[in-house]
Parts: C-alpha cells; structure tokens; sequence
C-alpha cells in the first residue's frame, strides 16, 4: 500500500491563554491529519490533534494496529513538517549499544523507509511558482517510480472533505465547539466517503450489462474489503469491530 497524506485546520475560536498549550487544553488551533492509500483511494485512518505532528503520530499509530505493524508505508505528502518525526516516534528503534561511549538513546528511522515531499515554491509576494520534490528517505528516483510526482488526487479529497463537513470551514459559525463533536464528525465523515459514496475515478468499465457502461464503486469495494455501496442506513446501524 502506497498513501498520502492530508493534512486540515480545524476551524475552532483561537485560545487566548496563550501560545504555550498544555495536552489537555480543547480549545484553538486543532489539525486533522488523513492517511489516503493512492490506489483505492480509501481514507485509511485520520486522528484530530493540537498539531500536525501529534496528529501523525495518531495516524501512524493507528496503521500500526491495522497492518503496519513493522514499518511505515511507503508515503507522499505537501512540504508541511512533522511527518517525519511521528514516523520515527511510532516506527524507529534505538540502536544497539556498541560497547564504547554512550549508550544511544534517541530513536533512528529503520532502512527501508520510503517518504517523498511535494514542497510548494512560492515568489516574494506569495504566488505560487512550481513544486520541488524532496525525498526524505529512500532515493528520489524510486520514490517517484513508486508514488507519482504529484498529489492532486490528496488536494482534491481536502476539498472533498470541505464540502462534506462545513466544521472545517474557516472564518464562519459552522466551526467545532467541543473537540469530542469536530472529532466524531470526522469519524462520520470518513465512513460515508469509504463506505457509502461512489468515486468517479474508481468506476470500471463493464460490457455484459445491457444499458450500463459503468460499474460504480466506493473505495471499500475499491480495496476489497466491501462488496456493494452501503447505505446510510446500513453504515448507521451496523456494529463495528474494534480496530
């Protein structure tokens, strides 16, 4: 599995208790941080934190539990910091101690790893000016064989993701007043995007059906792990498994 990630500001009133925020603080600046896998397009796992690299954290501790339990997947993302260093925190081991000086104590990114960066170039007065790509690990060669050069398709689910929820809008009423409500939000909308809506990307084309030329799928059936669309209902009354 290839995945990108999303990163999104959650719109919440800004704390005026200062910069300095302590774990438990719920009010401010939150981000969400989405887990995208390239092929079926499936929201693989999302976490709500008080920064991206707490939120990456959750993400890659979440992907821990669900099959990546040795080391990250091969990732792509924009130019925004953290990633790495929650990829390291979650999957990094300290290495052994050598017998000579001081024993290592700071985690180390395993071999293997493969990170690409898409990092957005602007001019002086903000426009934007292209893109450079920066592999964080592994060789840039490989890493764009592997994932691409770009990361539309991760660009277009943050829009997706806005129309769907307006609690990430900026600048309005809609935005979150209690944390525990923006992050089940969150939860909802990730089940009806994976479970219920159809991908026009995803769709494959069939010849044995008279009057259709399109068979419709949701990134669950994309990935193999559903087979048919859900519906509202079915997503609502259905129990999950712990995961």
């Amino acid at each position: 599995m290839a995945c990108g990630f999303s990163s999104r500001r959650k719109g919440q009133k800004k704390s005026s208790a200062g910069s300095e925020r302590s774990p438990e603080d719920k009010t401010g600046e939150f981000m969400r941080s989405t887990m995208l896998d390239i092929d079926s397009r499936l929201r693989v796992a999302t976490a709500v934190e008080q920064n991206e690299t707490l939120a990456s954290q959750r993400v890659f501790e979440i992907l821990k539990r669900r099959g990546h339990p040795e080391a990250p997947p091969p990732t792509i993302t924009d130019g925004w910091g953290g990633i790495d260093d929650a990829m390291v925190n979650v999957y990094g081991q300290v290495p052994e101690y050598g017998g000579r000086g001081r024993p290592p104590t700071l985690k180390r990114p395993g071999d293997g790893w493969l990170y690409l960066q898409m990092v957005k170039q602007h001019d002086e007065q903000g426009h934007f000016t292209g893109t450079k790509l920066k592999a964080i690990y592994g060789e840039l060669t490989d890493l764009i064989k592997l994932l691409g050069a770009s990361t539309a398709y991760i660009e277009r689910d943050n829009l997706t993701s806005r129309m769907f929820n307006a609690r990430q809008n900026r600048k309005t009423l809609a935005f979150s007043k209690k944390l525990e409500n923006h992050r089940a939000a969150a939860i909802w909308e990730d089940g009806y995007y994976n479970l219920v809506k159809f991908h026009k990307s995803l769709r494959l084309p069939v010849d044995h059906i008279p009057g259709r030329k399109w068979q419709q799928r949701t990134p669950m059936m994309a990935a193999g792990l559903a087979d048919h669309a859900w519906s509202v209902k079915e997503l609502l009354t259905t129990i999950p498994l712990g995961c």
